[in-house]
This record gives structure tokens, C-alpha cells and sequence, in this order.
């Protein structure tokens, strides 16, 4: 063992009910390291975690904390030893305040019965000048931005004098620029000489901000080393298995003259949100729609799908004049959209695949309010299959599946619908590297093999560069850029981007 270790897992083995999750892994962390823990959903990457801050008792090896031994850890001892874990969801109280989220752990380690206000501001005041951001004290903590949050649960973190904060997937709703701010905060850290653990699946922020990578498959490390030994070819090939190809999206009209647009919108207007947009998408065209948050792209998502209604100018499907006024309306149109928080947006959560599926079709499975279930299993049946879910059975629930599965389930979904226009609001958010390749390979088929016309808005400008035909930007509500995905590259479109900020 290296002496400068903080941590160290030697042959950490860890199985539930005769399955193994963990197969002798061993990782070491410095301090004052950035080390990248990556690997698909469902990989072992939470189970790392959980052992490592006293969640789970590993079933066999050994763990060490300043090279001694420790056994039984648990989450308040792993605190008391210095680690801290930011999981995705924070782990903040939404109804308190900044004040109240950072001040709440130091009056229960003081056993206060009675809230000292005076005390909790400065506290709180405290714990943002050690992160060097401007907080909003007195903000709800349930009304902040995704970014926001975080600064609250890294400043908390900073608080309990942690020498290993463990960041799970923390980029996963962020946009490109709040990004780059986690990352400048990140290194302050460090410069502290505070280890942290980066747990993600996105290749560039791996090699962007990680000094050494640890990648595990199936439970097991499979490729361990400096950052300077990986590239994203090699991280996607230890964390599949297998080398995915990234082919660019070449839309071909048929023979002769290019076929009418599917969908076409003429000077469409939302006040306070976009104006004079004009945009037609024919079937079989992937059309990529980026910028900067607070654009309007979304808002123009969401009144394609019927659900801002107080627009003017034209929507057209198939040349003919539609007004959307309601998400009925939209469906009945032939418009799907998948949206970008599938979690809280898009799937029940709680109820089977099979029921998530069958949602928006219930009526047409139902002529006489008693749903025909032998035909609604033959078609949830079909669907599973026909988008390579992975599941032992459609009645288990959707909850339990991975993201990328859960995602193939809200496209499921819609094309049961029958749709003609298929609006995919960050289609890959939160979704690993291999099942990120099967559903772009899956809404290039839908596009191809059944017409859809298809809108992909995404942060993620290699998304949109090589699954769409043509990237429009937009920014301030106006659509300020159109160029073939052929004739550009990721790094033009995020220059241009980037002078939008």
C-alpha cells in the first residue's frame, strides 16, 4: 500500500441474495487527488460508494483509512473519518433554506433543541466564502437550479472537514457552463488537499478532470491508470466491452423531388419566451435544436406538444393547419415528446413497464371501458422486444430499470401512439455510454424506417452532430443559426456557442 493513501479496498467482494455486485475490487485514493470512478449503470459503481461510506458491509476483503483496518464502518463514522458523499439527489431538505441546509448538521453535532438564527447565517456565511460562490441565504432550497443545489450540498460537504468528497454523476443535468464552474470549484478543492471521487460515465469530463481513472465492468475493475493512458475509445471499450462506432447521420431524401415536411411551423410566437420562428423537419430528417439555457428551445418543445397554448402563427403536420391548445390535441396530431427529466416527466414511476408503455393507448384498448389485456400484453410484449428493453417481465416496475432502459420505455410509449413527430428533449441525459448508442441507433431507424420526423434538442453538441442532418441554434427566442451537420463540426458549433454566453 502506497503510504500517502487515504483510502484503500483491497479485494472488495459484495453480493445480495447470491449475486455478486462487487468481485475483489481494489482502489487506492490519495489525498488531494481527483480520481474517476467510471463505468455503465448497473456496473457497481454505487456499490463502491455505499462501502466506501459505510452504507453496505462488504462481504469479504478489506478496507483501510490511513492504512489502518476498519471494520463495521458506518455512515457516521465514515463522516467522523472525513468522507462525504454528494449523491445525485443531493440529500438537501427543499422546504428550508440555504441558511437552514448548512447550518442543520452543525446543531445536531452541538445537540441544540432550539434554533439559533443568528448562529445558522453565519454558519451559512461561512460555508460559502470557503466555496468563494454567492448564495442566496434566505432561498428555498426545493426552488433552486440543479446548479444551485449542488453548491449547497458541496459547501455542507466542506463544512464536516472532509478530506473525500464523492460526487455521483454531478453533471447529469448541468449545462456546459455550469460545468466548467463545478470544475473550478473542484480544482479549489483539491488545491486544499482534498481527494474527491468523480463517479460518472461521460468520457470527456473523465479525461478533463480526473489526474487517474478507475474503470469497472459487471462488478469487476477492468482498467485502472493515469489519465493520460485513456482516450474515449478506450474508456468506451473497457466500460462495453466492445468498440462503438459513432457514424454521422446522413439524411437522403428518396428519388426525385424531397418529400413535403412532416411537420413546419410559420412564424410561430410565444410571447416572453421566442418570436418568428420558421422551421419545416420532412420524415426521415433528424433537425438538432441547441443553445444556451433560458434560449426558448424547450418552451418551443412544449408548445409543439400542445402544452403551451398561448402562441401565435402556424403549426402545420403534413401541410395541414393544427392548433394545439391541449397535449390531447398534439396526440392526436402525431406528435410524441420524450421529455428531459423522464423521472419526474415522463414515466409512473411506481407502476409496471407494461402499464407505462400501454399509457396513451388505454382508450383504444378499452372500446367498452374493459381493456382487452390479452391484446394490451401481446402489445407491451412486442414493444419490449422491438426496443431490446431489458427486463424478465413487463409487470416489474419501471423504477427498477437502468436509465437507458427506462428511456427505451417513454419511446415505447409514444410510438404505440402512432406518431409522425417525435420531439426527444435531452434523449440521453443520465444514460450510459453503450445504452446511449442503442438509442441513437433506435430513433435513426424510427427516422429512416418510419418516417418520423424528429427534433433532438441536447446539450451535448456531439449528440447533435452526429445524429442530425441539420443543428439549429437558437438563442434570446430566435433561431440565429442553421448549418449541415456535414459541413460543421462539435467544436465550430460550441465556439458559437460559446459567444452566446
Amino acid at each position: 500500500m502506497s503510504p500517502q493513501a487515504f483510502i484503500e479496498l483491497r479485494d472488495i467482494r459484495k453480493e445480495f441474495s447470491g449475486v455478486v455486485a462487487l468481485d475483489d475490487i481494489s482502489l487506492v485514493i490519495r489525498p488531494g487527488e481527483i480520481h474517476c470512478l467510471a463505468g455503465e449503470n448497473g456496473s457497481g459503481k454505487s456499490t463502491v460508494i455505499k462501502v466506501m461510506s459505510g452504507v453496505y458491509q462488504p462481504d469479504g476483503g478489506q478496507m483501510l483509512i490511513d492504512g489502518k483496518p476498519v471494520d463495521k464502518l458506518s455512515p457516521i463514522r465514515a463522516i467522523g473519518h472525513g468522507v462525504q458523499v454528494i449523491y445525485q439527489d443531493f440529500s438537501l431538505f427543499g422546504n428550508l433554506t440555504v441558511a437552514e441546509n448548512l447550518a442543520m448538521n452543525v446543531h445536531l453535532r452541538e445537540k441544540r433543541r432550539f434554533m439559533d438564527w443568528g448562529r445558522t447565517r453565519r454558519i451559512a456565511r461561512e460555508a460559502v466564502s470557503r466555496l468563494g460562490v454567492d448564495l442566496d441565504l434566505d432561498a428555498e432550497v426545493g426552488n433552486l437550479p440543479t446548479a444551485g443545489k449542488q453548491l449547497v450540498a458541496i459547501a455542507r460537504a466542506l463544512m464536516s472537514d472532509a478530506r473525500l468528497i464523492v460526487m455521483d454523476e454531478p453533471t447529469t443535468a448541468l449545462t456546459r457552463k455550469e460545468v466548467e464552474t463545478l470544475f473550478r470549484i473542484v480544482r479549489d478543492i483539491q488545491a486544499r488537499g482534498i481527494a474527491i471521487l468523480f463517479v460518472s460515465h461521460k468520457m470527456r469530463e473523465m479525461l478533463e478532470i480526473s489526474e487517474r481513472i478507475t474503470v469497472i465492468r459487471n462488478g469487476r475493475k477492468v482498467a485502472e491508470g493515469p489519465t493520460s493512458d485513456f482516450d474515449e475509445a478506450s474508456i468506451t471499450r473497457h466500460m462495453t466491452g466492445t468498440d462503438i462506432l459513432n457514424e454521422p447521420y446522413v439524411w437522403t431524401p428518396p428519388a426525385g423531388t424531397a418529400p413535403a415536411p412532416r411537420v413546419e411551423i410559420r412564424d410561430l410566437t410565444l410571447p416572453c419566451h421566442f418570436e418568428g420562428l420558421n422551421l419545416a423537419v420532412r420524415p426521415g430528417e433528424i433537425v438538432g435544436l441547441s443553445g444556451l439555457l433560458g434560449s426558448g428551445r424547450t418552451e418551443v418543445a412544449l408548445t409543439l406538444f400542445g402544452m403551451m397554448p398561448g402562441y401565435r402563427g402556424e403549426i402545420r403536420i403534413d401541410g395541414e393547419p393544427v392548433r394545439l391548445t391541449s397535449t390531447h390535441d398534439a396526440i392526436e396530431a402525431g406528435i410524441a415528446y420524450v421529455p428531459e427529466d423522464r423521472l419526474t416527466e415522463g414515466l409512473f414511476l411506481a407502476q409496471s413497464i407494461d402499464r407505462n408503455m400501454l399509457a396513451t393507448i388505454y382508450e383504444r384498448l378499452a372500446p367498452r371501458l374493459v381493456v382487452d389485456r390479452e391484446k394490451a400484453d401481446g402489445m407491451a410484449a412486442d414493444m419490449i422486444g422491438a426496443m431490446q428493453i431489458a427486463t424478465p417481465s413487463g409487470e416489474k416496475p419501471v423504477i427498477q430499470l437502468s436509465g437507458g432502459n427506462q428511456q427505451r420505455v417513454v419511446l415505447a410509449r409514444w410510438l404505440l401512439t402512432d406518431a409522425r413527430v417525435l420531439i426527444l428533449n435531452g434523449p440521453t441525459v443520465g444514460v450510459d455510454v453503450g445504452s446511449k448508442a442503442e438509442i441513437h441507433r433506435k430513433i435513426r431507424e424510427l427516422a429512416v424506417h418510419h418516417g418520423l420526423a424528429v427534433l433532438m434538442i441536447s446539450d451535448d453538441v456531439l449528440e447533435l452532430v452526429q445524429n442530425c442532418n441539420r443543428i439549429v441554434l437558437m438563442h434570446r427566442g430566435r433561431f440565429v443559426d442553421e448549418r449541415e451537420s456535414a459541413a460543421t463540426s462539435e467544436e465550430q458549433v460550441s465556439e458559437t456557442l460559446k459567444t452566446f454566453a
